[in-house]
């Protein structure tokens, strides 16, 4: 990749990440200072990860080393303002840093008296407590920008003031001694469930993405999409959408995976003829749905299992199916807008060979590979999982010369893999505190019940619409939470506040979180915050609000998938037959491609209104499981075909001749 192509990729993640506007250091003290701060906080994690006995501690512990590091390595490498300077630490960061850099300290000397009291709270641990809360909320506001910030001072509010509000809104109210003490000398809230995951799994296997990015599986996720679709009809659209798909499932970021390999793919779009806007949508909607797709999710898939208390394999299951159907949708709009346009794919003789690829680089899969198989097979830990994989990477990519890494790229590696933790982890604590709130003040419930009471009230008597209607609300709720915030802070948040009321329906539970989950992943698509969609406008020269609107057109099947497993569970493969499953299956697919064929106007020809609306309606009858709804569906398909047909007949041979 080309000095200006790396410039460009850099603009892009700083305008439209948050997360990338980190200082710029001058002078060789200070860049190895947070060079060597870096490779601590990714050592200390990955020697915990591999079971050493002597760091092995009680869990509030270790979370409170991991949220000190965090919050040092956020003062330090975020600046206070946009206009601050960033070539120096300021003097007043400096404080910031000693005083979290106190924050573990305290609770490892504490923590016996937090034992004995029963975390009852003493003054010095309301004044530390209070500091703490300060500490996160400032350096979440440094790197995620003021809403999540904004959001958990309204939730803290609430939680003092909760006399004040009405209706089913009204608790008995907390002091804030004892909101204090809930929220950060105990494992619920700044030390409880998000940061758990933080320090668990998303740090392992943030640290893996770098890994496998810095030995080069970035570009052969590329090369093999290249191999196997450049050729074919809008080529450099679909090489977009396997690359993306690849990597993105591996880095967990939309904006990062835009970027990534948007460089590459959309000026390939643009020259076999696509649109600006469409070249960005399809690399905005591929790089999102990286994180529906198994097996990592961008680590969702540890974080679901532990929220939800199941095993990985369960996650992976029901998340497989959805996620391809996903990216199907996808595929056939590429399709279809190529057929209708006339593009062709690149010249097959420039495009690399299959075996080759496989030659040069096949042997990064190897460690997926030992990742799926520690992972459902072994019997092992997530954690001690992820740990040894890594290792296995950085053996398996001495193997050939072209993906071997020398020991500065090993530790340039664990910095970038330390560096983009910060912004991901940071946001856990700040979640934590409004999912301490919810926790302590009963919040969450109380949301479920309005939701559910809307949705019942709005058409009396009706439990079909009563659940559509809940389902509405619940995907609003969670677009607005997710807006602007990572991934896995914003699937926390929704899946705290939004799935209760599904699972109060009588919805599997793990049907809730995934709807809630594709919800949060969405708002990066979805204007008028679409930040996946923005960096990729930002790449192709499109108009930023067209490409985000062309993106929710691409993704239309996604927004339609969640309602399909709602009302059919056996899409997430749970208790389903082999005649049930390919049923499923069968359904499903002709639903995406019903829904390609009313977006784009295209099926084996180009549709008019009515045929449009034809495809349309046999989307959503596919929605339901039901064998009626499922033949209309059908009919609508056949109906469309046999048109389709017929205007091939009545058209004189000679016509078609020329």
């Amino acid at each position: 990749m080309s000095d200006l192509t790396n410039a460009k990729g850099a603009e892009i993640m700083e305008k439209y990440e948050k997360e990338s506007r980190t200082r710029k250091l001058g002078g060789k003290v200070l860049n190895g200072m947070i060079y060597g701060l870096c490779l601590v906080f990714t050592v200390y994690h990955l020697a915990y990860a591999s079971g050493i006995r002597m760091l092995q501690m009680v869990n509030i512990k270790h979370h409170a080393i991991h949220v000190g590091m965090i919050l040092v390595l956020g003062f330090a490498l975020y600046p206070m303002l946009k206009r601050s300077s960033r070539k120096k630490i300021a003097w007043y960061d400096w404080i910031f840093i000693l005083l979290c850099a106190a924050m573990p300290v305290y609770v490892l000397v504490r923590y016996p008296v937090f034992i004995s009291t029963g975390f009852s709270g003493e003054t010095i641990d309301i004044i530390m407590g209070t500091l703490l809360i300060i500490l996160v909320m400032e350096c979440s506001r440094r790197i995620c920008g003021p809403a999540l910030t904004i959001l958990s001072g309204i939730f803290l509010v609430y939680a003092l003031l909760g006399r004040s509000f009405p209706g089913i809104f009204r608790h008995r109210g907390y002091t804030w001694h004892r909101v204090v003490t809930y929220l950060t000398t105990d494992i619920y809230g700044i030390y409880g469930t998000s940061i758990k995951v933080s320090a668990t799994y998303i740090v392992l296997f943030i640290i893996f993405g770098d890994v496998m990015n810095k030995c080069g599986m970035g570009q052969f996720f590329n090369d093999i999409a290249n191999a196997l679709a450049g050729h074919t009809k809008g080529g450099p659209a679909k090489v977009a959408v396997l690359a993306s798909g690849f990597l993105g499932s591996i880095n967990g970021s939309a904006v990062a995976n835009v970027v990534t390999t948007g460089t590459f793919t959309i000026p390939l779009m643009k020259k076999t003829g696509y649109s600006k806007e469409f070249a960005g949508a399809v690399e905005a909607t591929a790089s999102v749905g990286g994180q529906l797709l198994p097996p990592i999710m961008g680590a969702a898939a540890f974080v679901m299992a532990e929220t939800l208390g199941v095993k990985y394999g369960v996650i992976i299951r029901a998340a497989l199916l959805p996620a391809l159907i996903y990216y199907l949708g996808i595929i056939l709009q590429v399709q279809m807008r190529a057929e209708k346009d006339g593009l062709s794919g690149l010249p097959k003789d420039q495009m690399p060979k299959v075996m080759s690829v496989m030659r040069e680089r096949g042997h990064l899969l190897i460690p997926i590979v030992f990742l799926l198989y520690m992972l459902i097979f072994s019997g092992k830990t997530v954690i001690f999982s992820a740990f040894w994989t890594i290792v296995v990477t950085i053996l398996v990519a001495e193997l050939r010369p072209v993906s071997r890494m020398s020991v500065k790229d090993i530790g340039d590696a664990f910095v970038s893999g330390a560096k983009s933790t910060v912004s991901v982890a940071i946001a856990c604590a700040c979640v934590g505190i409004i999912v301490g709130v919810c926790g302590l003040t009963g919040f969450a419930l109380n949301v479920a019940h309005a939701i559910i009471s809307i949705g019942q009230h709005a058409i009396p008597g009706s439990a079909a619409a009563s659940l559509f209607l809940t389902l509405l609300f619940t995907m609003i709720t969670c677009m607005i939470l997710g807006m602007g915030l990572p991934s896995i802070p914003s699937y926390l948040i929704t899946a705290t506040i939004a799935a209760p009321a599904l699972v109060e329906l009588g919805q599997p539970e793990i049907a809730a979180h995934m709807f809630c989950f594709y919800f949060a992943m969405f708002a990066n698509l979805t204007p008028p915050v679409a930040l996946a969609a923005f960096a990729a406008a930002g790449l192709s020269g499109g108009n930023p609000m067209k490409t985000g609107w062309q993106s929710v057109k691409l993704a239309l099947a996604g927004f339609i998938v969640p309602f399909m497993f709602m009302y059919n569970p056996q899409l997430l493969l749970e208790n389903v037959t082999v005649l049930g499953g390919l049923q499923v299956v069968a359904t499903s697919c002709i639903g995406v491609l019903l829904i390609a064929a009313a977006v784009e106007g295209y099926l084996r020809g180009r549709l008019n209104w009515m045929m449009r609306g034809i495809a349309a309606l046999g989307a959503l009858l596919l929605i339901d499981g039901g064998s009626v709804t499922d033949l209309l569906g059908f009919l609508c398909l056949a109906v469309i075909l046999g048109i389709q047909m017929m205007k091939v007949w009545m058209v004189p041979a000679d016509s078609q001749a020329v």
